[in-house]
């Protein structure tokens, strides 16, 4: 059990994330004690000790700096306890980008963003060029919208057809749903009547459906959702219409026809390996040829903006797996490919074994060759003419790594940009959906209990379905407190 102990609470979030991006199957306690001396003490196994005392930070009377020091020294710390290193450094945020862009419309050059992102969170140069980068596609995109009176559009699905071995996001097994789907589409469809009604007078940029799996709803089911959006919404500044049709299992050419119809510009079809033996052990109820079909089918259809997902480090997967995946999505050349780095999800299955699981896994070993496979896939990715524009984070990735999304030029994912950079609402729809309505003004932040500000508003759905089916006013209500103050 390795024990964390801080004087004050906001600092227990950075501390448990460092250490467990170097220990990540070990058991974390960590408790606050507000009167005790040091502000940070951490008791490893085996007797090393991690200490941080008061006088340490006298100097440093803004508290985030405070926080910024001691978040580096840890990890300072844990590099020489255990000999690690990660390209991302102490970062815990899953946002690097959106600091990026801050610095970058204040003016820094591409070395100070450099420097200043390695001095303060030991990130490696290559990352941070890779962030500049992207942040400057990001720019571009931003500038073409309009942040302030437009919105997007977000409509969750939450069934699929199974679950994955990774997978923590909020679903529900379809064949246990399949008698109540129409009365989740009936509230679903209230719910969109409710927005677009109250958004009248701005402007929709972009609409995403995602899930889950979009395409577990039927093809007469996803006409209903479809032709409600056409009928409801102005598509005048209408931008980008994705639909994450995802699983080929759940794919048909019926359901295609209909999204083609509805005239849905972007769709994904996401294999995230195509080793069938990979497929079998995530719980994958398709084979490699079918993910190779249904792309077939949606080009045939008229698709010409199809994205694919990828996950490196997959169980029993190295690199000589990825080099092969890579190989076969390489003869489909798809628009765009978006490359995750395995993170071991609390409430997922694949973390429930690997913690119940007596073999001894080498992280060191396993962080290299998901370096490997990330570094191959963005050749890969340059090889097929698809630049990176957007990235984001997420906690327990091993090596501390990133999700990175690849497109052509004209490709790029708008909304995938602005859920990262937080720039314009999202207002979204659907069981365990969550809307992030950007005010025009700072207020004070919600639970805050150190005057903290923001002009940032989460509203968020029930997860559960049934709870969603049934209480969707009061879903609606939620929304009409805050939509367009």
């Amino acid at each position: 059990m390795i024990e964390i102990r801080c004087k004050n609470e906001r600092f227990t979030y950075d501390m448990f994330h460092i250490v467990k991006s170097f220990f990540p199957d070990e058991p974390i306690g960590q408790t606050v004690e507000t009167t005790q001396e040091p502000l940070v003490m951490i008791n490893m196994e085996g007797g090393s000790c991690f200490c941080v005392e008061k006088g340490e930070t006298a100097d440093i009377g803004d508290k985030r700096e405070e926080k910024r020091y001691i978040n580096k020294k840890l990890y300072r710390w844990l590099e020489e306890l255990t000999g690690e290193s990660h390209a991302w450094g102490n970062m815990t945020g899953v946002r690097p980008t959106k600091m990026i862009m801050e610095k970058l419309e204040e003016g820094l050059s591409d070395r100070e963003i450099v420097d200043f992102m390695h001095d303060t969170y030991v990130v490696s140069e290559k990352k941070a060029q890779l962030g500049i980068e992207i942040v400057r596609r990001e720019k571009a995109q931003l500038e073409l919208l309009d942040c302030e009176d437009g919105y997007s559009l977000y409509i969750g699905i939450p069934f699929c057809p199974t679950t994955c071995s990774y997978c923590s996001f909020t679903s529900y097994p379809i064949a246990k749903w399949e008698k109540r789907t129409d009365e989740y589409v009936d509230a679903l469809i209230k719910e969109l009547e409710f927005i677009a009604d109250v958004s009248r007078q701005k402007k929709l940029n972009t609409i995403y459906m995602g899930g889950g799996t979009p395409t577990t709803l039927t093809a007469p089911q996803m006409d209903r959702v479809l032709s409600c959006l056409e009928e409801k919404f102005s598509f005048a500044d209408l931008k980008e219409f994705t639909i994450e049709a995802g699983r080929p299992d759940s794919i048909t050419r019926e359901k295609l026809a209909v999204i083609a119809r509805h005239k849905v510009g972007r769709i994904s079809v996401n294999p995230q390996t195509m080793q069938q033996r990979t497929l079998d052990i995530i719980g994958r109820r398709h084979t490699v040829q079918d993910i190779i079909d249904i792309f077939h089918m949606a080009r045939e259809l008229g698709f010409d903006n199809i994205n694919m997902d990828l996950i490196a480090g997959l169980p029993g997967e190295h690199p000589e797996d990825m080099r092969d995946t890579l190989r076969q999505i390489q003869e489909l050349a798809p628009d765009s490919l978006t490359v995750h780095a395995l993170a071991m999800k609390h409430g997922s299955r694949l973390t429930r074994e690997r913690r119940e699981s007596t073999e001894s896994l080498n992280y060191t070993q396993m962080a290299r060759e998901l370096e490997q496979m990330i570094d191959m896939a963005a050749a890969c990715a340059q090889e097929m003419g698809l630049l990176p524009y957007y990235l984001y984070r997420q906690k327990n990735i091993a090596g501390n790594f990133e999700n990175v999304g690849y497109a052509k030029v004209d490709k790029a994912g708008i909304y995938n940009i602005l859920i990262m950079e937080e720039r314009q609402s999202i207002v979204a729809a659907g069981a365990g959906a969550s809307t992030k309505v950007v005010l025009p003004y700072e207020i004070d932040a919600p639970g805050s209990r150190n005057g903290r500000k923001t002009n940032l508003i989460r509203i968020e759905n029930v997860k559960d379905v049934g709870e969603y089916i049934s209480r969707i006013d009061e879903m609606i209500e939620r929304k009409g407190e805050w939509l367009w103050r």
